[in-house]
């Protein structure tokens, strides 16, 4: 049985059309800053939000790690939610790199609160306390299980921000979905924040890449210091070209994901209903809890029965819907998830990834 691979959706591969373009792509040296087709994705990008320039980045705790910099000085602080990628899964670069300071701020529902925020903000901490340079929202919220950020509530934390001085990161390595789920407009997202880092390789489906969006002198600046981190390239425009294939035929799809990630979480909660709350699921991704069981063991299971997710904590697994799979190949696997019982009847015909995903955790104890 081949495997179906829901740890994230940043296991998707490249597409026929953008691998066709990815190689037919304009190039150019982009350490010179002479790459056509880098140069026609970083305009593209700052004005998708509504700013003035942009840089392509290989990864994007990259991305987020000079986005950071260019607001936080050293020996200051970014505030962020305690669940945060910059905190929780960018092996503590900020401090070790940038020399920054975190504090971090726990979100209900993991839906960030202006009221909470403001909680934390020290100005003009002189010589006796840290001050708070920063403040760092993720749009959707990865390991609160894809939340997205109401929009609100993201204006006022904007305002908080610009009434005490201090300047607005957005980690929107999946604001993507957040845009296509709500319909707020990108521009719109973007005039609420001094950087953006957008990603290319999850939900969209490009096999690397993110951008940084800011102003023109801090892209600049930004810039300098990708290089000082050895992370300059040369002919990325072979990279840069999937990332606007990705923009330009693979967005709308992602509404898709959601339905299917829904779909997961409504079958599971059928019959583990102490495991998700399907409201809870937004857009792609879908976290659930294993009970009395140990989450890793449940997920070994999983994998031995074909479908492969990821251990959050010692009782949380996340599935997380994207390109390679669609609703009707998730659909009749998850419905084995509950007995781990080797005569658990066959079903109907797998019609897809997913169908088989349902049927491979409906076996497993939770």
């Amino acid at each position: 049985m081949p495997a179906i691979d829901l740890r994230s959706d940043t296991l998707t591969r490249p597409t026929p059309g953008m691998l066709e373009a990815m190689t037919t792509a304009p190039v150019g040296d982009d350490v010179y800053d002479e790459d056509p087709t880098v140069h026609e994705l970083e305009s593209r990008a700052a004005e998708l939000f509504g700013h003035e320039a942009a840089l392509f980045c290989a990864t994007g705790s990259l991305s987020n790690q000079l986005g950071v910099r260019m607001l936080v000085e050293p020996g200051t602080e970014v505030l962020c939610d305690v669940q945060a990628h910059i905190v929780r899964a960018e092996m503590g670069a900020h401090a070790a790199v940038g020399q920054v300071t975190t504090r971090t701020f726990s979100s209900p529902s993991g839906l960030a609160d202006a009221d909470r925020i403001a909680e934390l903000i020290s100005v003009g901490g002189g010589p006796y306390h840290v001050s708070t340079a920063a403040v760092a929202i993720e749009n959707t919220l990865n390991y609160a299980g894809g939340k997205i950020q109401p929009y609100q509530n993201l204006v006022e934390i904007s305002e908080l921000c610009q009434q005490y001085g201090i300047k607005r990161h957005l980690d929107g390595a999946r604001l993507w979905n957040a845009h296509i789920a709500t319909g707020v407009p990108l521009e719109s997202y973007g005039a609420l924040y001094d950087t953006i880092s957008v990603c290319f390789s999850k939900g969209l489906g490009a096999p690397i890449g993110s951008v940084l969006v800011s102003s023109a002198d801090n892209i600049a600046r930004a810039r300098i210091v990708r290089k000082r981190m050895g992370a300059g390239w040369r002919q990325a425009g072979v990279l840069a070209a999937a990332a606007l294939y990705a923009l330009d035929n693979q967005l709308a799809r992602l509404a898709d994901d959601h339905v299917a990630a829904r779909a997961f979480a409504d079958e599971l909660a059928a019959l583990a209903p102490a495991a998700i709350t399907p409201d809870d699921v937004q857009t792609n991704i879908v976290v659930f809890d294993t009970g009395d069981h140990d989450a890793g063991a449940v997920a070994e299971s999983a994998a031995e029965q074909g479908i492969r997710v990821s251990q959050l904590g010692p009782r949380t697994l996340r599935a997380v819907a994207h390109l390679d799979v669609d609703e009707g190949t998730a659909g009749r696997r998850a419905r084995s998830s509950g007995r781990c019982s080797p005569d658990v009847p066959d079903l109907e015909p797998v019609e897809g990834p997913l169908t088989s995903a349902y049927r491979a955790l409906v076996s497993l104890p939770l």
